[in-house]
């Protein structure tokens, strides 16, 4: 019976590939159908009835402990990042999902100064979709020089990362280990739609994706969390050749995340980055501050 629910798809799917003997559960030599564990195995090392966990994979029970959610992450080998998305799905299945229009999320005057501040650096503020609220220009040039750098402050007209990524030839070029850069994209829309079961606007991007890309379509039903808010990526950008970034992402809260690209001092790629700054400089204005392109509502 398949599941019937995200929790259940979630347990389901990583129960699938955790191997008997990496759980240290003995098989005795036994041919096996499935490589994964059985329910009744799983249920057994989280200390509950193999009845009941049978029950949450299959969507006919939400009313598992924090305890219980616990002991299933620790028979699961999930990581601290997995064990929040998996509280997180067993909570909002608790309630009464409805779908609604997601309110605008909106670029805070702290974030737009943090940009301003940041004029030498490349970065960017991204919605929980992945949707580019603002960018100073050295973000714009180097994330994705080919969009209009005017397009966050038109509602409704932003880039959304999230999508360039896995539809987008440029900035899918852009990144040397691109399966690394797909899969963290991937892990923060698993976080975000756990965190925001309601979300329309999310669900509908899922969805697209899923059906404009077979690489996305199968990241996502692997079920894979990442929360990459420090990561380094070869990048090969059009203008200035190979460098390598540190993402950092900055988040204050809920709301949307300062995405900030820095990179070793006094090495080839802060020399690439310096190279970048100076050939998408605005005439005549080389030593000014970098206004930031904001915009204030993005659906």
């Amino acid at each position: 019976m398949t599941a019937k629910s995200p929790l259940g798809d979630f347990l389901h799917t990583r129960r699938s590939e955790l191997r008997p003997e990496a759980a240290g559960v003995p098989t005795y030599g036994e041919r096996r159908r499935v490589p994964g564990l059985r329910r009744e195995e799983l249920a057994l090392l989280a200390g509950v009835s193999a009845s009941y966990y049978t029950r949450l994979e299959q969507g006919h029970a939400w009313s598992a402990s924090p305890e219980v959610l616990d002991a299933l992450a620790g028979a699961l080998r999930l990581d601290e990042s997995e064990r929040r998305y998996l509280h997180d799905l067993a909570r909002t299945g608790r309630q009464r999902v409805r779908g609604r229009r997601p309110s605008p999320e909106r670029v805070s005057e702290s974030a737009r100064q943090l940009l301003d501040v940041l004029g030498d650096a490349p970065a960017i503020v991204l919605g929980r979709r992945g949707d580019v609220l603002a960018w100073n220009p050295l973000g714009h040039s180097l994330f994705a020089g080919h969009v209009d750098q005017g397009a966050p402050d038109r509602p409704g007209g932003g880039p959304n990362m999230s999508r360039l990524v896995f539809l987008d030839a440029h900035v899918r070029e852009l990144y040397a280990d691109w399966p690394s850069k797909a899969g963290a994209v991937v892990g923060s829309l698993r976080l975000a739609a756990g965190r925001h079961p309601d979300d329309t606007a999310l669900h509908a991007l899922v969805g697209e994706l899923c059906a404009k890309s077979v690489e996305f379509a199968s990241m996502w039903a692997d079920h894979r969390i990442r929360a990459c808010t420090v990561a380094a990526y070869e990048m090969r950008h059009p203008l200035v050749g190979s460098l390598t970034v540190t993402q950092q992402t900055l988040s204050h809260g809920p709301g949307p995340v300062v995405v900030v690209a820095t990179t070793d001092p006094a090495s080839p790629s802060r020399a690439a980055l310096t190279l970048l700054a100076q050939a998408t400089a605005r005439p005549g204005a080389p030593d000014a501050p970098a206004r930031t392109r904001t915009h204030a509502g993005q659906n």
